[in-house]
């Protein structure tokens, strides 16, 4: 209590009119009463007042156990009141008051003796309705107990971020006792723990008043110095009953479990997403390199930064392979994918490239037992057995590769390569998990690239055989001009039985063939192959068109049910005429100097092999410099367009300037072929020279 002239702590300023709740002592309403020596009230406070019912004016003066003590209970008072002036011991306990509205309270007392600087002795009265007494009391008793019994831990920081209190809860959690963690910061108690976000998030809740519930951080205690834990941390702001900010109070509790258990499911919904991914993404078509190629996209960035595919020569050749101990691996590199690790993309063999790994190297480790390598934190030592050459070494340690893993590739019980796995950009090394996602993805893949590889095998033979079938003709012949393409199909399907023909007959003549058959792989080229001998030996009996596709019919109609559609032309320079005939195919384009090109109008004719119908043969007028343009199905027909759509297409890009036919053949290819095109192709264009070429 400060004196009139004592002056007030620095910042305060003197309170006028009523004063709002501060504290405990307000909640408790505690009265002040002083008797004299004779029990007379000679100071009594506006707790007080409220508490007895009477005011100053009415109190002062008068017998404080007359005015407040029921007659029963005055001698007892007395007695009190006597022992305390007589002995200066105090009294405290509760006792039966009467308010001045007749009622009778039960009013929890201290009472004790004063001095004043006279040597006067007085008696203060300190007193407190009970109910409210008993309610706080039980309030902090709960509070108390709470609080030391609660498994999670508890603390309260003060405005500085400084340990007030903890509880037991806490102290287990940390490791240090309760006296150590006062007057300390939460980095002077846990160095190891995540100082810095937390201390931010208490600072924030002490700036705002918002409170943080549940958030996470993950940290060391001296609890269990050697593994990190996870901390779910609620922090409060406290106040007083004024506003005043007090400091923060906190929650700790350890969900380590919880934690680990949700990593452990999004690692799990990781691994099946990525699987699903995969699922999808790898093995949309029979093309080796695409597929190896998805492989890799698969698992760049999701589980390695750098992810190559790479087969054994033998086995890209078809060949069975396995690997003696002291024997290096010949290695074909299919597919690479990087993200954002250009340096190790240049360690990584480019695709298509054949290199010689050494026995140990790890890739040949892998390919030759037939198992997975992993290297989980790569060491200097152990670049030179993951790179092809001291070079690529010395990239994968500019580019940071800290982790190495290498799956092998099985289908069907044998080795054909492996999914190369490296880690830069990405902190956390190859873990088991890993292991097993790169295991189920390089199983899944094998079975995908082992299809493709043999069926890739099979196109090659066809389209070898259907090359080996293809003519190989003049440049001119028969007073034409000729140029030809043969463009195969798209990786995603099989070689066709698309086949041309430049023949040269007796008089200067020339046969010009355009054929398809139906179907595809090797026995349509087979096909192919038998029906160009065929007309190769028709044509030279110098037969009407019509009549030598009545022979092929024949012919097709015995070969295992094939069908073949044929455009078959015969031009004669010296009547400067073309005859033709055809069957069930689309018609060749002409384009004459000075008018637009057009489709011959030809009667289309059924398909050889179909039987019993007849063809007929068109002449058609050929004058210098008159080109015929024949083709397959393939160069125009899509499944996106109308085919009047292409065939009008192809008669736009025909009509321009007058250019040389092999510009022609190349400028009809790239702008109507589909990279993705089921069918293959073949064209024939053929100028009508001027008697002085």
């Amino acid at each position: 209590m400060n004196t009139a002239g004592a002056p007030l702590p620095q910042g305060d300023e003197p309170v006028h009119g009523t004063v709002r709740p501060t504290g405990l002592l307000d909640v408790l309403g505690v009265a002040s009463v002083v008797l004299d020596t004779e029990g007379r009230i000679v100071l009594w406070s506006p707790q007080a007042e409220e508490l007895f019912g009477y005011s100053a004016r009415e109190a002062l003066g008068e017998y404080a156990a007359g005015l407040m003590i029921n007659d029963q209970h005055v001698d007892l008072v007395v007695k009190l009141f006597a022992d305390v002036m007589a002995t200066g011991e105090s009294w405290s306990g509760a006792f039966p008051v009467r308010h001045k509205d007749g009622s009778t309270r039960l009013v929890e007392f201290r009472n004790m003796r004063l001095l004043d600087d006279r040597g006067d002795v007085y008696a203060l009265g300190l007193a407190a309705d009970q109910s409210t007494v008993r309610r706080l009391e039980r309030d902090v008793a709960l509070s108390a107990r709470m609080i030391t019994q609660s498994p999670i831990g508890l603390a309260v920081l003060d405005t500085d971020l400084r340990y007030v209190s903890v509880n037991p809860a806490l102290e287990r959690l940390n490791g240090t006792s309760a006296q150590e963690h006062l007057g300390r910061t939460i980095g002077e108690v846990m160095p190891d723990f995540d100082v810095q976000n937390v201390e931010a998030a208490a600072r924030e809740v002490l700036a705002t008043g918002r409170p943080i519930i549940n958030r996470h951080s993950i940290g060391r205690t001296l609890a269990d110095p050697d593994e990190d834990h996870a901390w779910s941390i609620s922090m409060y702001r406290l106040e007083d009953s004024t506003g005043t900010v007090l400091g923060v109070a906190g929650s700790v509790e350890d969900v380590t479990e919880q934690y680990r258990a949700g990593v452990e499911a999004e690692a799990l919904r990781r691994r099946l997403a990525v699987i699903a991914d995969a699922s999808a993404r790898i093995g949309t078509t029979l093309d080796l390199d695409r597929t190896a190629r998805e492989l890799a996209g698969v698992a760049v960035p999701e589980l390695a930064d750098i992810a190559a595919v790479d087969l054994l020569d033998a086995v890209v050749e078809g060949r069975r392979s396995s690997l003696a101990p002291a024997e290096p691996a010949v290695i074909r590199a299919l597919a690479v994918e990087a993200y954002l690790a250009p340096e190790a993309l240049l360690a990584a063999d480019p695709p298509g490239h054949v290199a010689r790994y050494a026995p140990d190297r790890l890739v040949t480790e892998c390919v030759r037992t037939g198992s997975p390598v992993l290297v989980t934190r790569v060491e200097a030592a152990d670049l030179p057995r993951i790179a092809r050459s001291a070079e690529s070494a010395e990239l994968l340690a500019r580019a940071g590769v800290h982790s190495y893993l290498a799956v092998p590739l099985i289908a069907r019980g044998e080795v054909l390569g492996a999914l190369d796995l490296k880690r830069t950009r990405n902190p956390l090394p190859f873990s088991e998990d890993d292991l097993l996602l790169a295991r189920e993805l390089a199983a899944r893949a094998a079975v995908q690239i082992d299809n493709a590889r043999w069926y890739q095998n099979a196109r090659d033979t066809a389209l070898t055989l259907q090359r080996s079938l293809l003519p190989s003709h003049p440049r001119v012949t028969g007073g034409l001009e000729v140029a030809s393409r043969y463009q195969p199909a798209g990786a995603t399907a099989e070689v066709g039985g698309d086949w041309f023909d430049v023949i040269p007959l007796e008089g200067g003549k020339t046969a010009l063939v355009v054929g398809d058959v139906m179907g595809s792989g090797i026995n349509a080229a087979a096909t192919m192959g038998r029906l160009r001998t065929a007309t190769n030996t028709l044509a030279s009996l110098d037969l009407d068109p019509a009549r030598l596709l009545e022979h092929l019919d024949r012919i097709t109609d015995g070969l295992d049910q094939s069908i073949a559609t044929c455009v078959y032309a015969v031009h004669d320079p010296r009547l400067r005429q073309c005859r033709i005939a055809n069957a069930g195919h689309l018609p060749p384009a002409r384009l004459r100097a000075g008018q637009h090109p057009e489709f011959l109008e030809l009667p289309t004719g059924a398909p050889l092999g179909v039987g019993g119908v007849a063809f007929s043969t068109t002449t058609v007028d050929l004058e210098p410099g008159d080109r015929l343009v024949f083709y397959t199905d393939g160069l125009v027909e899509t499944r996106q367009h109308p085919l009047d759509e292409r065939l009008n297409a192809l008669l736009a890009l025909l009509d321009g300037p007058d250019r040389p036919l092999e510009e022609v053949c190349d400028l009809l290819l790239r702008t109507l072929h589909q990279p993705d095109n089921s069918d293959d192709v073949a064209l024939l264009i053929a100028r009508v020279q001027t008697p002085d070429d």
